[in-house]
């Protein structure tokens, strides 16, 4: 009898350990915050990101009632300058540090991709009361260049497919308006990139950066600014991310209206999408850099491929790794940043199509968790990667 009791004890072990082990893998995530825990986490930065951000704050804090996060939507920019003093824990932005932000922020500073996103161009011509205008990269560079200046010039009128929008084109003997962000932005490095890498012209007179000189038009502050302007002023044009566009309506009360854009293959207008946004993505994922490396050249700009959106562009959060350096940071706080941003680009993911960003694939989500694996508090690592 106890000869029997020994083996089956055994045989119950033998299929115990694989169990314990595999749900020990299983369970990798960061520690959870406690019942007990209560911070309060300031960011701030990326008006492009803020959609989602802001929905992944509402969300988390259901989870973890004692765990707050203020974020403020004041442009990479000014977000990226408040990251390098120190002033944040952690900051947004759809532009990654560049030679000379390198220089000045924190040592070994983390690049953590949260998302993807496209930027539209949108426009307010009351005679064309739909979306899907179509525009190729060298004539939207023409008109922000102010070298188109009215809305019938022929180099827009011939690209339409539609009768009905080339009829309203060349009956609208009006300017074109031009609405360009009047802050450091993101948004703004994305889109003069991809009008640098289409247009020559642009290229050697304006540039590529998050603040450009405009050879014309007038600013709005963030998407929203952008956005706002274009749907109150006829005539005008602009560029925000997608979710500002299907967000907000026109004076006359339809949907914001934007352009169909060329794809580089230049075989088709496409319409800005979630697939087509993560089609844009899927060559440069296999060679993005480590979360500590160098992401200055990363683009998803104008990507080939027949179903790739051209004007695209990841967003990040910008992490401190050594996170003592931060005022009124202890361990458990640090711990409880960890497992937030964790949830940011794992469990956060499942809420990005429905705000029309594209979910970070588990490349990217790998790539992540690497990243944050590296965040330290006095030196300590608080989470390690499996």
């Amino acid at each position: 009898m106890t000869k029997k009791i020994c083996v089956g004890l055994t045989l119950m072990l033998i299929l115990l350990v694989p169990t314990t082990v595999l749900s020990a893998r299983a369970d990798s995530a960061p520690p959870a915050p406690g019942d007990s825990d209560k911070y309060n986490f300031n960011a701030g930065g990326s008006t492009f990101a803020f959609p989602i951000v802001d929905k992944w704050r509402v969300e988390y804090n259901k989870l973890y009632p004692g765990i707050t996060l203020n974020y403020q939507a004041i442009g990479s920019g000014a977000g990226i300058k408040l990251f390098t003093a120190k002033k944040v824990e952690f900051a947004g932005t759809d532009a990654p540090l560049q030679t000379s932000d390198i220089a000045k922020a924190p040592k070994g500073t983390l690049t953590i991709p949260e998302s993807m996103g496209a930027i539209v161009v949108t426009y307010n011509l009351p005679g064309v009361q739909k979306t899907g205008l179509l525009l190729t990269g060298d004539v939207i560079a023409k008109i922000f260049l102010g070298q188109i200046i009215y809305w019938h010039d022929p180099a827009i009128v011939k690209l339409q497919t539609d009768p009905s929008i080339a009829k309203a084109l060349q009956a609208d003997r009006n300017k074109i308006i031009i609405v360009h962000r009047s802050d450091g932005s993101g948004t703004t490095f994305a889109f003069t990139s991809y009008l640098t890498q289409v247009s020559s012209d642009w290229s050697g007179k304006v540039g590529h950066s998050t603040s450009v000189p405009w050879p014309t038009g007038m600013g709005g502050s963030g998407n929203a600014g952008v956005a706002a302007i274009v749907k109150k002023v006829p005539e005008s044009v602009g560029y925000v991310e997608l979710a500002y566009a299907k967000t907000n309506k026109l004076a006359s009360g339809i949907p914001m209206t934007y352009a169909f854009v060329q794809n580089h293959d230049k075989t088709a207008f496409l319409d800005a999408t979630v697939d087509t946004t993560a089609a844009a993505a899927t060559g440069a994922i296999s060679s993005l850099p480590a979360a500590d490396g160098v992401w200055s050249t990363v683009s998803i700009n104008n990507a080939p491929g027949p179903n790739a959106y051209p004007i695209a562009t990841f967003t990040y959060l910008l992490v401190n790794p050594n996170l003592e350096q931060l005022k009124g940071m202890d361990k458990q706080k640090a711990q409880d940043l960890v497992h937030m941003l964790y949830w940011f680009v794992t469990d956060g993911q499942k809420y990005a199509t429905k705000l029309l960003y594209v979910p970070l694939p588990s490349a990217v989500q790998e790539l992540d968790k690497k990243g944050i694996s590296e965040i330290k508090f006095n030196g300590q690592q608080l989470w390690s990667y499996p």
